[in-house]
Order: structure tokens, then sequence, then C-alpha cells
């Protein structure tokens, strides 16, 4: 069998918002729709899924979100997840200027949860609250090559 991965869906409260904070990072929206019907029930395993969509892609062609923005049933706003809960974690993306993606973060009101750390003289990395309190991980490698 051969398995890759697709896509990482990630349900926001405000679809344009999320949409911004992301291609300001660098990613590209691939294409947007509004779903709905018995094959969104079926698939998602909600009866009455109605939901605002957006595929965005990295610029390398590899990665993908799926941004869901749920007109019906309405959205259930949850405590933001931590970052040593159980379960759907973080969305993480590798970053050539980390200062910059920072920069970038900050016009959204997006800041590191500390500061930015060094790995073992590898990676500076760090979590920040992306829109909807998403935990997104940016990491610089600083051993190009």
């Amino acid at each position: 069998m051969v398995i890759k991965l697709e896509n990482v869906g990630i349900a926001v409260r405000d679809l344009d918002a999320a949409i911004a904070f992301f291609t300001d990072l660098g990613l590209t929206v691939a294409g947007r729709d509004t779903v709905s019907g018995e094959w969104t029930d079926t698939a998602v395993g909600l009866d009455g899924n109605h939901a605002n969509i957006a595929l965005l892609q990295t610029p390398d062609g590899q990665g993908w979100l799926e941004l869901f923005e749920y007109i019906h049933p309405a959205a259930i706003e949850t405590e933001p997840t931590l970052p040593n809960e159980i379960g759907m974690h973080r969305v993480a993306f590798s970053v050539d200027d980390i200062d910059q993606a920072l920069e970038i973060a900050a016009r959204h009101g997006c800041h590191p949860l500390r500061g930015v750390a060094t790995y073992r003289d590898v990676y500076k990395l760090t979590y920040l609250r992306g829109p909807s309190g998403i935990l997104v991980m940016l990491a610089e490698e600083l051993q190009k090559g």
C-alpha cells in the first residue's frame, strides 16, 4: 500500500483572516469553495455540514492546508490547544528567515508563546498562536545544505 500525506485540515473562526496570515507567510491559495450536502455529511460525519473552505499550498508544492469556516452547524469555540495536550497539535513550517516570518506574524497580532530557541545549533524555532488560536511552529535551519 502506498500512502502520502494529502493535507492538514484546520477549522478557523475567520477564513479571510486565516488566509491572509498564511499567504503572508508565503503559502498560495489553490482554491476556495463552499461545500455542503449529503457527501460532506458522510465524509465528515457531521449532519448538515456546510462550510466555506480554502486550500493553500506551500511554495515547494509539497505541503497543503485546508482551512474550514463552518456555516452550519455553528463552530464550537474551545480553549486553544496547549503544547502538551494529546491530539492534533500544531502545523509546522520551515522558513529561510525566522525573523522575517515573525515580523509577518506580528502584523497579524501573532507572537511567540515564549521566544525563539536554538536547537543544537541546527534550528532556530518558535511556537506562536496563529489565527483562531492555531499553534504554528516556525523553524529556520541554521546549517543550510
